[in-house]
């Protein structure tokens, strides 16, 4: 458990005395400010009885989840790609830690500055709530639903980031499938019929939406939860992987 901490540690500092997790901060927040205000104002003008905050916010967590599918990319790109590239994961592996112990340390360091990023969004419906108060149930399942969001997005960046040892393939390899997932069922009317059930299975949209409209399903719960144990479970077969051809 002390090694994990120690671990776990210097992956937090490896974020925050690099320069990167900064400008990943200011784009963030610079992006889902935007958004804020431009739909925020677009409510406002055109809701015409709508019930304007339902809908404003189902919007706003669209857009940030878009702003999450470019931004965790460049989190978790070097989490064990950097490890590779500078030979120093074969050391790691020879410590006396578990994989295991080594994939939640790196996936949780992620995940807490995914968590301080989200949570500097909070101030967009304070901001709000002093001006209109509102119901905060559905803000509740819309934060639900970035984070398993957020944290789906991470585990899968983690394990491609462990198959290469380039930063800028992984984040790559990361980005573009996690757009295409979220875009499965985007046209369904250019999706055949047959093939319409599994893209919606599939589609991180049709298992985020509920979230968005204040809704906590279990089956959108399970599918997060799965998808990203999926993921870890790779990793951890690939870190074996390297281990087996180590001894060999």
């Amino acid at each position: 458990m002390r090694s994990f901490v120690a671990l776990f540690r210097k992956e937090l500092r490896s974020y925050f005395g690099s320069p990167l997790v900064y400008l990943v901060a200011a784009a963030f927040l610079a992006y889902t400010g935007y958004y804020f205000q431009t739909d925020l104002l677009y409510f406002v003008t055109f809701g015409f009885g709508v019930n304007i905050m339902e809908n404003f916010w189902q919007l706003l967590f669209i857009d940030i989840r878009l702003v999450f599918i470019l931004a965790i990319p460049l989190l978790t790109m070097r989490l064990l790609a950097e490890e590779r590239r500078l030979g120093t994961l074969e050391l790691l592996l020879t410590y006396p830690l578990r994989d295991g112990a080594i994939v939640a340390a790196k996936l949780g360091a992620c995940l807490v500055v995914i968590a301080l990023l989200l949570g500097g969004t909070l101030l967009y419906p304070v901001w709000v709530y002093r001006i209109q108060p509102f119901a905060v149930t559905p803000l509740i399942a819309g934060y639900v639903g970035l984070l398993l969001f957020a944290g789906t997005c991470a585990s899968y960046g983690l394990f491609i980031s462990a198959l290469t040892d380039s930063q800028v393939l992984a984040g790559f390899l990361t980005a573009l499938p996690l757009l295409l997932l979220w875009l499965l069922s985007w046209n369904e009317a250019a999706t055949a019929g047959a093939t319409l059930p599994l893209m919606r299975a599939l589609s991180l949209f049709n298992h985020f939406q509920p979230f968005s409209v204040g809704l906590i399903e279990a089956r959108d719960v399970f599918y997060f939860l799965f998808t990203a144990g999926c993921f870890v479970w790779g990793t951890l077969r690939v870190l074996e992987t390297r281990q087996w051809r180590g001894r060999h």
